[in-house]
């Protein structure tokens, strides 16, 4: 049986947290009663509360400090102010400084119920992504690879298969992805795992120094060559070559390369004499290799050399299920670097995560959670933390009537500063109507009158 969620209400009149108490106890939670801020906080310190329903103008410590102090105890802990009727400016600070939502008095019983309901929702969804970073277990992290989804499992179980042969690697996959963290850990799994991992971007060089870059030159074998120098072939000697990007290569290269794969053999620019290697090479592109073949932009023959094994990264939006357990790696990681304290998604954030897009996959996520965790002044990262051009992204104008109400919608409601009933009449829709278009929109308002 499910344990009843403790909820706090702090007030100093007598008639009112009695009265919530009475309410919210015939609904089945479990309230204990404070009239002071102090008295509060040693309830805090003992009980474990998830919720507190606090009045904002108090003898001694008013709602806001007693949220502040509380929040030092316990930092998941959702508050709710309770604000004298009309007192609106008032609410949208506490809001500001950290409260979930506020109550005006007189307040009605059902709407107070509808508000606790919700936060509870929130706290579930708080203690499960605080848990999942326990719950997350060694058959998830494979060499660093991060996953749970039935996509990836298949993945780490071809790559316990491929990793101990010298079979020539492809690994396909949009940018972001982790091609390199997978030719990584299939290095990491190889008999060659003590010799050198050698990466290479065949698209960070110009065509005239990509061919010495790989295979090395000769001193004066053209401007610059100031003295010899090894190429990745060379120095990944008995170890891995992972040549990233490898459908950018210039047709010259595509033919060096073929010979290096078939002969394993080289021949520095400048220079006659062939040099034996033994490097395992494992290619990747975010490009359709067979579509450049048949462009003639890539030899059929290198790409079949290339393509004795393919692995085929999804993207992150095809596999949802990993998206949680890698932000609370990346969560983990940068708050160790950074050394602060932050150890939890809001809800609204976490809501956020598994229902965005990902165009740039995991290179993207990462690069979210370590601005988070830069950003973050609590413990929590929130959707104030994320790049807002993403949680709240511009309409493309002229392109579709969706974009266009979306636009119209989102000014309207600023108009009315977040007042849902006002929003819904000038927009002729009902309110219903107007909370699912603003779900499907990712439109988070923190103040909404119900």
């Amino acid at each position: 049986m499910k344990k009843r969620t403790k909820i706090l209400v702090v007030d100093d009149e007598s008639i009112v947290r009695e009265s919530l108490r009475d309410w919210l106890e015939s609904v089945d939670y479990k309230v204990l009663i404070a009239d002071s801020g102090e008295e509060a906080l040693r309830i805090i310190r003992h009980k474990k509360i998830k919720i507190m329903v606090a009045d904002l103008i108090m003898p001694g410590m008013n709602g806001i400090e007693l949220m502040k102090e509380a929040r030092k105890i316990v930092p998941t802990i959702s508050t709710v102010i309770i604000t004298a009727h009309g007192s609106i400016q008032t609410a949208i600070t506490a809001i500001r400084e950290g409260a979930h939502d506020y109550i005006e008095k007189p307040f009605c019983p059902e709407k107070v119920e509808l508000l606790i309901k919700n936060l509870v929702e929130h706290q579930d969804l708080i203690e499960e992504n605080i848990s999942l970073r326990r719950r997350i277990e060694d058959r998830y992290n494979f060499e660093g690879i991060i996953a749970k989804s039935h996509k990836m499992l298949k993945i780490f179980e071809l790559i316990k298969t491929v990793a101990p042969t010298s079979a020539t690697l492809l690994i396909t996959g949009k940018t972001g992805t982790g091609k390199e963290v997978v030719a990584r850990a299939i290095h990491h799994q190889s008999q060659r795992r003590n010799k050198p991992f050698i990466v290479t971007s065949c698209a960070a060089l110009p065509e005239s120094l990509l061919e010495s870059e790989l295979f090395g030159h000769e001193k004066g074998s053209f401007t610059g060559a100031v003295e010899r120098k090894k190429g990745k072939f060379e120095a990944g000697d008995k170890g891995t070559l992972f040549l990233d990007e490898i459908g950018e290569i210039n047709a010259n290269t595509q033919i060096h390369l073929l010979r290096a794969l078939e002969e394993k053999k080289i021949t520095r620019v400048g220079s006659n004499e062939e040099i034996d290697v033994d490097v395992r090479v494992i290619a990747a592109t975010n490009r359709n290799l067979k579509t450049l073949v048949q462009q003639g932009k890539f030899r059929e023959d290198l790409y079949y050399r290339l393509n004795v094994v393919t692995i085929d990264l999804p993207p992150l939006v095809d596999r949802r299920e990993d998206i949680l357990p890698l932000a609370e790696h990346f969560l983990k990681k940068y708050a160790e670097e950074n050394k602060n304290r932050i150890k939890n998604f809001s809800p609204e954030v976490v809501e956020f995560m598994l229902n965005y897009s990902w165009p740039g996959n995991v290179r993207e996520l990462e690069n979210m959670v370590e601005r988070g965790v830069i950003l973050s002044k609590n413990n929590t990262i929130t959707l104030a933390e994320l790049p807002q051009d993403i949680i709240h992204p511009a309409p493309a104008e002229g392109k579709t009537i969706e974009a266009v109400m979306r636009n119209h919608i989102i000014n309207v409601l600023e108009e009315t500063k977040s007042n849902i009933s006002k929003t819904a009449k000038i927009l002729g829709i009902r309110r219903m109507t107007l909370y699912n278009k603003l779900k499907k929109y990712n439109y988070t308002v923190n103040n909404i009158d119900i």
